[in-house]
């Protein structure tokens, strides 16, 4: 089952509409095919009843009414024809209205005025199941090739004029009761068939936006986890080499004490991400913000590596999403220098806090991994979360020995971004 289709069928599951009103017209809706033959023999009975007293009236001496004995078996099974075609007034309205203005043509050949609901039904039928603006259509074109039918004969005397008035002004006012009645129908009918869809797609809507968002949340899951245990374990790892490779205890006593110092602020950040997770009550997960650049390069420091940090300019009031950025590009840039570059002996920390930019750039002196090899989650979280801040971030090779990771964010400070929200 496709994605689309779990979506429709989820849609249908949520859209309880409520019943029919009335017994009559819920019985209606679940057996059309016995309404329609039930509409179709009323159709019948209501054309050729009068025929019966054909038999009674006396021979016509003149006129076309005169060779009613010949046309008589032919306008009855058009008669016939077009109420059974009523059968298919849904799948094929315009065609049984057609062939209701060829029934009522014909019966301008009777000896008596005839007709019935025939061609009311059928403009019902037009009006429900294309369009009042079809229905609109044809009703023009029947009243145009009836008048243009009984007038000339009722003129001429061919046919008597009752015969002419009763088509002319009979079938019109049915085709007119039963389009009015048919396009306000359809017309209620289009309206709620576009409401159920409509609720049907915001269902879809809703579903997808569900499983957007909670895609987005696991990424943001993912780097949080990311920056939190990536980097603590790395100094860790480090400091707990440099710890073995060492065989005087005092001189290893500071190392293990950092190793635990790493390792309970990783519990504590740890455990304040996974609080939020587990409280049902509690916003979406944010980033826990603080400016750990400095905790960073100390902990380089403390793994024994020459790490230095350069700060220019003010980072007072600097906007929280900006602040974050920069600490996870530091601490990024100086864990991939811990982790993967080989040899590597220091590593350069350099912040730039501008009027309208902060600059952000790490640079070690180790041999980087293979420049063909495609970033893992670090970097691709790194590059996420900089986007979100408007930023731009590039990593690659130096120029001789090392790597470099640069980082150019818009500066956005705390009144600027109190400003935009209240705006």
């Amino acid at each position: 089952m496709t994605p689309a289709s779990r979506s429709s069928s989820s849609a249908d599951d949520e859209l309880r509409l409520p019943r029919s009103p009335g017994v009559i017209r819920r019985f209606w809706s679940r057996h059309p095919r016995t309404a329609d033959v039930l509409i179709a023999i009323f159709c019948l009975l209501l054309t050729l009843g009068p025929a019966n007293a054909f038999s009674r009236l006396a021979p016509p001496a003149t006129g076309i009414a005169a060779m009613w004995p010949v046309t008589g078996p032919l306008v009855v099974g058009l008669s016939v024809l077009g109420c059974a075609g009523l059968l298919l007034r849904r799948r094929f309205p315009v065609l049984v209205f057609a062939g209701g203005v060829v029934v009522v043509l014909a019966s301008l050949f009777a000896p008596a005025p005839i007709g019935g609901p025939l061609l009311c039904f059928a403009a019902y039928a037009v009006a429900v199941y294309r369009s009042a603006r079809v229905c609109l259509i044809v009703a023009a074109i029947a009243a145009t090739l009836v008048l243009g039918a009984a007038v000339p004969l009722g003129v001429s005397g061919a046919i008597p004029s009752t015969i002419a008035w009763n088509a002319i002004v009979g079938e019109t006012f049915g085709i007119v009761l039963g389009g009015l009645i048919g396009a306000n129908v359809g017309n209620r009918k289009r309206y709620v068939a576009a409401l159920i869809e409509r609720s049907r797609q915001l269902v879809i809507e809703r579903d997808q936006q569900a499983l957007l968002a909670a895609s987005g949340e696991r990424e943001r899951i993912a780097r949080e986890l990311h920056d939190i245990v990536a980097h603590s374990l790395t100094v860790m790892v480090a400091l707990a080499e440099g710890v073995a490779a060492s065989s005087d205890p005092e001189r290893t006593r500071p190392g293990a004490s950092a190793i635990a110092a790493t390792g309970r602020g990783a519990l504590r950040d740890m455990r304040a991400t996974l609080g939020v997770l587990r409280d049902a009550d509690a916003p979406p997960l944010t980033p826990l913000v603080r400016d750990t650049t400095a905790e960073t390069v100390a902990s380089a420091r403390a793994a024994g590596y020459e790490a230095t940090l350069t700060v220019a300019g003010d980072p007072a009031a600097l906007g929280a999403a900006t602040q974050l950025a920069v600490s996870r590009v530091v601490q990024e840039g100086v864990t991939n220098a811990m982790r993967h570059a080989t040899g590597a002996r220091r590593i350069d920390v350099s912040v730039a806090y501008g009027p309208d930019e902060v600059a952000v750039e790490v640079t070690d002196d180790g041999d980087p991994v293979d420049a063909t090899t495609p970033g893992g989650y670090g970097l691709r979280g790194l590059r996420e979360r900089v986007e979100l801040a408007g930023g731009r971030v590039s990593a690659g090779r130096r120029h001789g020995r090392g790597w470099r990771v640069r980082a150019a964010l818009p500066r956005r400070d705390e009144d600027r971004v109190r400003s935009e929200e209240n705006e």
